[in-house]
């Protein structure tokens, strides 16, 4: 409940000093707060808005990072929780900040995977723009980026709330309702549009983001094998615009593979790309099926 509410409205808890606001923490598999001695590859599993850290466990036996540690004995599985409530470029600097500790606390760490779920691919992006800006080293050494259904180009039930808000906004005695909007919390109205760089909100008024077109363009770091997933909620594979545009229930399937204009494309190889069909937002952070057990610990991950 308190990772729901840091996702609703984190940043205002942030401003009120309120000690519900969630801090950014790494555990380890047995749900505690990372502190031991760390070498060889780490595994780092970023949860979505409103989730939490303890989210990826849900589905109690055959998890993804159960998974992960059975089919990768010799690396560390670590949980990143954190507030989705903020700007993602704000967590991007922090969380690029963490993973630079600790890789100079942990020197023997000689690879870095990240696997974002919805908002956690797009902080896991923020992070390496700003780790590589800011010339840290932990950047060196990220092996593999992965994302299941992450909004690179925007969510649709966000961009669909601003659409109505703004339309409420312009009806006589109807502007009390739409203030009601600016509650939401500003990781939720990044999402908009997948924006992950300061430069897309700091020039705005108020609490919004430049449009889609106006966003700066994010590219991948060429080292790093990434690797998008989308999935659809039809049950069997059958391309038309409607299909694409309903995506998962939250994010449309062009979104969730990164294509969108050419200058905001991400250069991602077709065979980096997948879309599981019959399968909504929230399944696709379970590796109890066999699609998400053939993606990522048989073609990917491992291979």
């Amino acid at each position: 409940m308190v990772n729901i509410l840091n996702g609703v409205m984190g940043d205002h808890l942030i401003t009120h000093h309120n000690p519900l606001a969630v801090s950014m923490v790494l555990y380890d598999e047995y749900n505690r707060v990372q502190s031991g001695a760390l070498s060889g590859r780490v595994i780092i599993l970023c949860h979505g808005l409103c989730m939490s850290h303890l989210s990826w466990q849900v589905s109690g036996e055959g998890n993804l990072g159960e998974a992960l540690v059975k089919h990768l004995p010799k690396a560390t599985v670590l949980y990143l929780n954190y507030n989705t409530g903020r700007r993602i470029s704000s967590n991007g600097r922090s969380f690029a900040k963490v993973l630079q500790d600790l890789v100079e606390n942990n020197p023997d760490v000689t690879q870095i995977d990240l696997i974002g779920h919805s908002m956690g691919g797009l902080l896991s992006r923020s992070a390496l723009f700003y780790g590589k800006e800011q010339g840290f080293s932990w950047v060196k050494r990220v092996g593999n980026l992965v994302t299941l259904g992450s909004p690179h180009h925007g969510a649709s039930l966000e961009q669909i709330g601003h659409f109505v808000q703004d339309k409420i906004a312009k009806l006589p005695f109807a502007g009390s309702l739409a203030k009601l909007g600016d509650l939401r919390s500003a990781g939720i109205i990044d999402l908009r549009y997948g924006s992950i760089r300061d430069a897309d909100w700091k020039s705005t008024e108020g609490r919004s983001v430049l449009p889609a077109e106006f966003r700066h363009p994010t590219r991948l770091p060429l080292h790093v094998n990434t690797y998008l997933v989308a999935a659809a909620l039809i049950e069997t594979h059958y391309e038309s615009k409607t299909t694409s545009l309903l995506g998962d229930g939250l994010v449309s399937v062009e979104s969730a593979l990164g294509e969108y204009t050419e200058e905001h494309t991400l250069a991602v190889p077709e065979g980096h790309k997948a879309i599981f069909y019959g399968v909504n937002h929230m399944n696709l952070i379970y590796s109890d099926s066999t699609y998400m057990s053939k993606l990522l610990l048989g073609c990917w991950i491992i291979g």
